[in-house]
């Protein structure tokens, strides 16, 4: 908070952010609702990779990632690989000069510092370690809050996480395995902290628990094709997790359940409309999604989730629902097992559609238990956020955490 003539601080958010990826959106939020409440004199800006959506969603500037607009895109044809080229060159001067303008920059959660789908060293990875780079250099502080992380087999990839994660200021994970992940990769992580996914910090409304005959069954898909190590044989991945999935979506129609489809990211919409073709019943719905609040509110009203993307599974446990996980990685297993739900873990690249839904009529049979559960997780997953705000301000603003901590003791004294 600023008085008198003292200058606003300046944060930036960075990231794949308004590209689709409801996740990564949430994380923004998160830190968008702390900066709003803890620092409301701030001024904040993102450099991302969908800067009109973030500006029109979040009423924040916002500008684009990449120099290059296909970025994205296969480069096949001679200038399309000379483009991309100019736009890595490009991209060294873009990101120290927006750096350059902030004070703190900040990369709201997200898997950032993981390869568990297909990534190239180039995209992301590249992008991340200019920021981190452009940070030590310019003497801005760049924060990794929250974030993701796994081992990379990739050594090109490996070494610019590795080096993005060593230049940035402060560092948290939202698990374990994520910060022994990084301290495997050669990070000193002895002061890097570990806090619940950035997402349990957004408003909820709470599910309500079933009342007479079974209810509605959210499933959550995804355009899987297996992570960074298993692109030569991404097709069959794919197909068998879309077989499998069909499976059991068929399955829980003939028991008579209403089951609704939810995706996580743009991509996923094609595995939706398959499903739909191939199961072709009226009991079988799509929802659109625009957020994870509108994710939360399809799954706060179901029975029971069965879902693949990480922040599907977030939303589902959030609102207290009864989840099972499709697991595509070992974040995903860290995540049931933090929230009690660890024995209910299907993987993702090996759908078997009987056995899948044999757990999920053991999870429904103790769904009154896991409800109850679930609420206490939750508890203590908004306490520990409290915690890793506090710890922000503390390495980010502490002109803010200075000031904080002598009105405190002030108070104590009057109390005394």
């Amino acid at each position: 908070m600023t008085s008198g003539d003292e200058t606003p601080v300046r944060v930036g958010v960075f990231g794949l952010l308004g590209s689709g990826n409801l996740g990564n959106d949430g994380s923004l939020e998160a830190v968008l609702g702390y900066l709003r409440a803890g620092h409301p004199d701030a001024i904040v800006d993102a450099l991302c990779g969908g800067p009109e959506v973030v500006a029109a969603r979040y009423a924040i500037p916002a500008t684009r990632l990449h120099w290059y607009r296909g970025e994205y895109r296969t480069a096949s044809r001679a200038g399309a690989i000379a483009g991309k080229g100019l736009g890595k060159l490009v991209d060294v001067f873009r990101t120290a000069a927006w750096v350059r303008r902030h004070d703190v920059v900040i990369v709201p959660g997200m898997g950032v510092l993981e390869a568990t789908l297909p990534l190239r060293p180039w995209g992301f990875p590249y992008s991340l370690f200019l920021l981190c780079a452009s940070g030590r250099l310019l003497r801005t502080r760049v924060a990794l809050v929250g974030v993701g992380a796994a081992a990379i087999g990739d050594r090109p990839t490996r070494a610019l996480v590795r080096w993005s994660a060593r230049l940035a200021t402060y560092r948290s994970y939202r698990d374990t395995q994520s910060r022994d992940a990084m301290r495997a990769m050669g990070v000193d992580t002895a002061r890097d902290e570990v806090h619940p996914d950035l997402a349990f910090a957004l408003p909820t409304l709470p599910g309500s628990a079933p009342s007479g005959p079974p209810g509605p069954v959210c499933v959550g898909v995804m355009d899987f094709h297996g992570g960074n190590d298993d692109r030569a044989r991404a097709e069959e991945i794919h197909r068998r997790y879309l077989d499998g999935t069909t499976r059991f979506v068929r399955a829980l129609v003939d028991d008579g359940r209403p089951v609704r489809l939810l995706t996580g990211d743009e991509c996923d919409v094609p595995v939706v409309a398959a499903i739909l073709d191939a199961v072709d019943s009226p009991l079988v719905t799509a929802a659109e999604a625009a957020s994870l609040a509108d994710l939360m509110k399809e799954m706060a009203a179901a029975d029971t989730v069965v879902a693949t993307r990480y922040h599907n599974l977030i939303c589902a446990l959030k609102v207290g629902t009864p989840t099972l996980a499709l697991s595509y990685a070992a974040k995903s297993d860290a995540l049931m097992a933090q929230m009690g739900l660890g024995a209910y873990c299907h993987p993702a690249r090996e759908v078997d559609a009987d056995r899948l839904l044999e757990q999920f009529r053991a999870l429904e049979q103790r769904s009154a238990e896991l409800r109850r559960t679930l609420t206490e997780r939750n508890l203590l997953a908004v306490r520990q956020l409290e915690h890793q705000f506090t710890a922000l301000t503390a390495a980010l603003f502490p002109a803010t955490a200075k000031a904080s901590a002598n009105a405190n003791a002030h108070a104590r004294q009057e109390a005394s």
